[in-house]
Parts: structure tokens; C-alpha cells; sequence
């Protein structure tokens, strides 16, 4: 009878922390008590978050190819999704800088000065992006041609660019307001944007681009529109709840007011953050366009569907890493860092058993995973032998972002920044090119380098981790 009541205890409070978790709590201290219900607490909605962001393109994926030209479509959201990585790597870069200094701010018990942050944060947003976005729509099948698409695919797919370039304000915006709630220990109410904004993409995807009753079929460019105006629904979430008043942060219009200091100083700890991303980034954009120039059309879109998939798994591990990032930011702010430390071996404990789970699964069953998405036989098994290689290195992965979040949290974003230029730079590119071209691998060559250089750059952080540079950062 002890043990049975003991075992409903124990399931009544798992169920109250998960229920906590995707409800939110605000009231929440992430500087004292259990560590791995502070985990959980943040976890859990970031994972849910991710999820829901990788699903943007796999909603994307399966109505584009299903469509006539499959090929032609699935090329060109792969290869525009892939440009538009530098825009997420922006977005990523400035959200991470809003989330170390707002997660500071509240570790110090300063939301005042967290608020005022968080809102310098969005002024930069807005300038970048209004530069990016009219380029980015001008020159949209220049991009497409310079990524390795043929003249045929780049005017099949330019209007999907176009469209998808010109808005994507509400990317950055996206993930910079989610950013900031996460600073501030809230990932629910970022994990409820981005529910709602997939939620109008998959209700919009198939009616836009196969039409319905007096609406007619936009095809490829219905799903462009379909996530641009899935994105802007979640953004004006976002900004119902930050502006409400009834949240940690408190928002004045005052707060917009460019204070040209904090911008500075905001803009220093981003803008490596920001260049670790691009450096990522164009990485990922020239093995896109490795693949493309020796793989073909049906190289390029089997590489771009394995990508899209690979992605839906490893962009939950990013959210579940990001609990990282939030506690160390914290409990920095609130001078423990022993709590800091052990908050980062839990967060790298989960991720690993979660991304060890998801190779075994990616392994087995990529045959059926990728028939979901695309009925071309030859796409297929491109696919399936990129997914299977690439998945090799999950668990490596799993690490390397965790580490990668702590050092983001700490606002010691120039450590990540160095790693990813030699891991990326110096030698995945060089391997996939040598694999690819000398060895005459052609795309499975680049396959193979992206696990080997993700296992190089996790090794390299582990030791730059243990020499805890890190917990001495002043943000």
C-alpha cells in the first residue's frame, strides 16, 4: 500500500511539472531547488517550440512534393531555405545575445533592465532585416542560380523566393521575441507562438497551393504564403503577451527609445553570436550548392529532403539545449556557478540519451520516413543514403549544442564563433570538396563530412568547456 501511494506521489508530481512546463510559471526561480525540474521546466517547451519551427518546412516539403514539377519545387524551398539560414543565423545570433542579457538581468532580480534590453534588441531586428528583406526580393533569382539550381528550376521557383525573402521580418522576429521570453524563463509562451503560427501554416499550406472553393491554386507559391502569414500570426502572439503587461516584463513605449549604449552594447555580444551562425550557415549553403552542381537536380532535392527531415530531429535537441543557455545565464547572475556547471551536465545527459534515440530510429526507418515526403523514386534514395550518413553523428550533435548554448549563455560567444570557423570552415568545406570533387564521391562525399566535422567541433568543445573560460564572462 506504502509503495503504491508512493508511486502516485510520484506520478502526480511528474504530471504537475509537465503541466507547469507547457502552462508556463513565470514565478519559477531557476537560481535554487531541483535542477532537473528546472531543466524540465525549460525544456520541455523549447523542445515543443523547435519542433514546431522544424515543421514549418516539412509541411512545406510534403504539399510541394506532391506537386507536377516535385523536382523543380523541392530544390527550390531547400535552396531558398538554405539562404535564408544566414537570416536564421542572424536571427539566432541577436535572440542569443537577448536572451544572455535579459537572463543576467533577472538572475540580478533587475527586470527593469531586462525589459529595456530585450526591446534594443528588436530596434536592431528591424534595421537589419528591412536591408535584408529588399535585397533578398530583388535579386531572388540571382540566389537561386548562384545556389546550383538550373535556369529552368530558378524560374519555376523565383516568385517562392521572392516571397519568402521579402518576409522575413517575421523570422527574426520570431525567434528574437522568443528569445527574450526565454531570458526571462518563460519558454511556454514561445512554445505557444510557434504552435499557432504551424497550426495557420498547415491550414493555409494545402488550401493556397492546391486551391479551394473560390480560392484558386497558387501552387509553389501558396506555400510561401502560407508560412509568411503562418509566421506573422505567431509574431503578433508574440507581441500580445509582451506587451500586456502581466508578464516579468514589464514594456513602456519609453523602452523603444534607441539608447544608443545598450545597442552597443548588445551588438558586442551578438555579433559574434551572429557570425558563428553565418559561418554555420554558408557553410551548409555551399554544401547545398556542392551537392546541386554534382548532383544534379535529383541530388540536389533528395539532399535538400533528407536536410528538411534531418532538421525536424535536431532542432527539438537545439530547443532542449537552450534550457542550457537560460540556466547558466541565470544562476551566473546570481553568482553559482557550481549550480551553473551541474545544470549543464543535466541538459547534455538528456540530449544525449534523445539524439541517441533519434539515429537509431533515423537508421531504420529513413526508408520510410522519406517515402512520406516524396514519390520520385530516384529522389528517394538520395535521400535515404544522406539521411542515414548524416544521422551517423546525432549523438555528437546532441553534445555539441548543448556546449555551444552554455558558452552562449555566459555571453562568451566568441569561443563558439572560433570553433565553428575551424570546424566549418577549415575543414568540412575543404573534406566535402576533396570527398566530392577529387575523390569523385560526388554527394555522398558531402554526406560523410558533415558527421565527421560535427564529431571535430564537439570534441574541440568539450576541451574548451573544461577550461572554463566561460564562467568568467562579464555580460
Amino acid at each position: 500500500m506504502t509503495e503504491a501511494t508512493t508511486s502516485k506521489n510520484t506520478f502526480s508530481r511528474i504530471l504537475t511539472t509537465l503541466k507547469t512546463a507547457i502552462k508556463g510559471d513565470e514565478s519559477f526561480d531557476y537560481t535554487s531547488g531541483s535542477i532537473k525540474k528546472a531543466v524540465i521546466l525549460l525544456a520541455i517547451p523549447m523542445v515543443l517550440e523547435m519542433m514546431m519551427e522544424s515543421v514549418f518546412a516539412l509541411v512545406d516539403l510534403y504539399f510541394v512534393g506532391h506537386l507536377e514539377h516535385s523536382s523543380f519545387a523541392i530544390q527550390t524551398v531547400g535552396l531558398t531555405e538554405s539562404v535564408i539560414t544566414i537570416i536564421y543565423s542572424l536571427a539566432i545570433g541577436i535572440s542569443m545575445a537577448a536572451t544572455a542579457v535579459v537572463a543576467r538581468r533577472i538572475g540580478e532580480k533587475d527586470p527593469v533592465a531586462a525589459a529595456k534590453a530585450g526591446m534594443q534588441a528588436i530596434i536592431i531586428a528591424f534595421v537589419i532585416n528591412s536591408i535584408i528583406s529588399v535585397f533578398g526580393f530583388i535579386y531572388a533569382k540571382d540566389i537561386l542560380l548562384l545556389m546550383g539550381a538550373s535556369q529552368e528550376a530558378a524560374d519555376y521557383g523565383v516568385n517562392f523566393t521572392r516571397i519568402m525573402m521579402g518576409g522575413s521580418l517575421c523570422i527574426m522576429l520570431l525567434f528574437l521575441i522568443n528569445g527574450i521570453f526565454r531570458g526571462a524563463g518563460n519558454a511556454a509562451i514561445a512554445m505557444r507562438s510557434l504552435w499557432l503560427a504551424n497550426l495557420c501554416n498547415i491550414i493555409l499550406c494545402p488550401i493556397l497551393i492546391n486551391g479551394f472553393g473560390p480560392i484558386p491554386a497558387f501552387g509553389l507559391i501558396g506555400a510561401a504564403m502560407a508560412t509568411t502569414i503562418g509566421r506573422s500570426i505567431g509574431v503578433l502572439y508574440q507581441a500580445y503577451h509582451l506587451f500586456n503587461g502581466r508578464g516579468i516584463l514589464k514594456i513602456i513605449p519609453s523602452y523603444f527609445i534607441p539608447d544608443f549604449e545598450q545597442i552597443k552594447h548588445i551588438a558586442k555580444i551578438a555579433a559574434p553570436g551572429v557570425l558563428q551562425f553565418v559561418i554555420a550557415s554558408c557553410s551548409w549553403i555551399f554544401l547545398a550548392q556542392l551537392v546541386a552542381t554534382t548532383g544534379g537536380d535529383h541530388g540536389s532535392a533528395g539532399y535538400q529532403t533528407a536536410l528538411r527531415i534531418m532538421m525536424f530531429f535536431i532542432l527539438p535537441a537545439w530547443g532542449l539545449s537552450n534550457a542550457a543557455a537560460t540556466l547558466v545565464g541565470q544562476n551566473l547572475g546570481a553568482k553559482q556557478v557550481e549550480r551553473a556547471e551541474k545544470s549543464v551536465f543535466t541538459t547534455a545527459k538528456y540530449n544525449t540519451v534523445f539524439m541517441a534515440t533519434i539515429m537509431v530510429i533515423t537508421l531504420l526507418f529513413a526508408r520510410y520516413i522519406v517515402s512520406f515526403f516524396t514519390n520520385d523514386t530516384i529522389v528517394q534514395n538520395i535521400a535515404v543514403e544522406a539521411l542515414q550518413t548524416m544521422s551517423l553523428g546525432y549523438i555528437f550533435y546532441g553534445i555539441g549544442m548543448v556546449l555551444i548554448n552554455t558558452f552562449n549563455g555566459a555571453g562568451d560567444t566568441w569561443t563558439p564563433t572560433g570553433v565553428n570557423f575551424f570546424g566549418f570552415w577549415l575543414f568540412q568545406i575543404p573534406l566535402a570538396y576533396v570527398l566530392a570533387k577529387h575523390f569523385k564521391m560526388g554527394p555522398t562525399g558531402v554526406f560523410m563530412a558533415v558527421p565527421i566535422a560535427e564529431t571535430a567541433i564537439t570534441l574541440a568543445s568539450i576541451v574548451l568547456y573544461k577550461k572554463g573560460k566561460w564562467k568568467k564572462i562579464q555580460v
